[in-house]
């Protein structure tokens, strides 16, 4: 009998306590989120019942399982021991890491709740992004040294590896020197407010919104939904354009070419109601000039504002599209024209024909001097 309650005892108590603490833990988080709108911590801390479970049931058994007094268990005693460690090495780690997210979640939430502007709340969450990774980078790493020391062969290589850390030191790093060029960049794109998430940016003549950062590569969104993955160096070694930088506002321009003759203060007046009914307008500023001549046309240049990247790109279409129509309604000979002349080909006057024969001594042919 006792055989058969010691193991139930053992096991049953370990997972009924394992799941008490789990539910008792749970509603005193409950409880505090509902008193605590003002922050999202408690209701974050929820998600960590599971590791936390995990972590707690693995460690009471790691502790209690040789009191089964199994014979299986018992001949397989360093074996499941270890089985049980490794397991409790890698819960410590996710629940590690649930809280570190958790926390760092809510200060993010409550910064972006606090501040109106949108450039700083990118900035922030660029770098929380980029510290979570740093984060999980760090436990991950941890957890895995942890497990490798628990076997005895791996202990030999780990004294091995760290009495020759200098030289392999120095071969990692001239291997993976682009790769550490990139991490570098990464801290310094996060932390030097370089290029945030959101912001719209242009590289190599392609324009898109910043999608996502890493600490070896940044993606970006173009406007027909590709995605350009480029390593963060380049941001830190090469100019681009950060089109959300400073504020999100921007200045469009939209240019024409036209005959001299074209009505400008009419299409001045145009502009001015084309914008009134563009809902992409925000109606900071417009205006429209001469900028340029040549003997055929004119440059008229048109300059709208939006709030941002996208707007202006609206408004910018819509003014281009509706003034050459208006233009083509009403002022088609505003329009740029190609003239083309056609004219018969000057004779020389009579007694001015080259004398052709005189080199071989012989009168012209009537082909060589035009005449019929």
């Amino acid at each position: 009998m006792e055989n058969v309650l010691r193991p139930l005892i053992v096991i049953g108590g370990s997972v009924v306590l394992t799941l008490l603490v789990g539910w008792a833990a749970d509603v005193l988080l409950r409880r505090t989120d509902a008193r605590h709108h003002e922050t999202p911590l408690w209701g974050l801390l929820r998600r960590c019942r599971l590791p936390l479970q995990v972590v707690l049931l693995t460690a009471l058994l790691r502790g209690a399982y040789g009191q089964t007094k199994i014979k299986l268990i018992q001949d397989h005693e360093p074996g499941i021991g270890r089985a049980l460690s490794l397991v409790l090495i890698g819960a410590s780690a996710w629940l590690v890491i649930r809280i570190v997210s958790a926390v760092v979640e809510t200060t993010y939430a409550r910064y972006a709740s606090s501040t109106r502007d949108p450039a700083r709340v990118r900035r922030v969450r660029t770098q929380v992004t980029l510290i979570m990774r740093i984060v999980t980078a760090v436990v991950v790493v941890v957890a895995v040294a942890a497990i490798l020391l628990t076997f005895p062969n791996m202990r030999a290589i780990g004294t091995s590896m760290l009495a020759s850390a200098g030289i392999i030191g120095i071969v990692a790093g001239v291997a993976a020197q682009s790769t550490l060029g990139n991490l570098f960049a990464g801290f310094q794109i996060a932390f030097g407010d370089m290029v945030r998430l959101g912001d719209t940016v242009v590289v190599d003549g392609e324009w898109g919104v910043v999608e996502e950062v890493t600490l070896t590569f940044l993606a970006v969104r173009t406007w027909d939904e590709r995605r350009i993955t480029m390593p963060v160096s380049y941001f830190t070694s090469k100019p681009f354009e950060n089109w959300s930088r400073g504020g999100a506002q921007m200045t469009g321009t939209v240019f024409f070419q036209l005959d001299h003759s074209a009505p400008v203060s009419l299409m001045r007046e145009k502009l001015q109601e084309i914008l009134g009914t563009c809902a992409a307008w925000d109606g900071r500023d417009w205006s429209l000039a001469v900028t340029d001549t040549t003997p055929s046309t004119m440059e008229v240049r048109a300059v709208v504002t939006a709030k941002d990247a996208d707007d202006i790109w609206t408004a910018r279409c819509a003014v281009r599209e509706q003034l050459i129509a208006w233009l083509c309604e009403k002022h088609p000979y505003a329009l740029p024209r190609i003239t083309t002349t056609t004219a018969a080909a000057a004779l020389p006057p009579d007694g001015q024909w080259p004398e052709l024969g005189k080199a071989d001594g012989r009168p012209p042919r009537a082909d060589e001097t035009g005449r019929g």
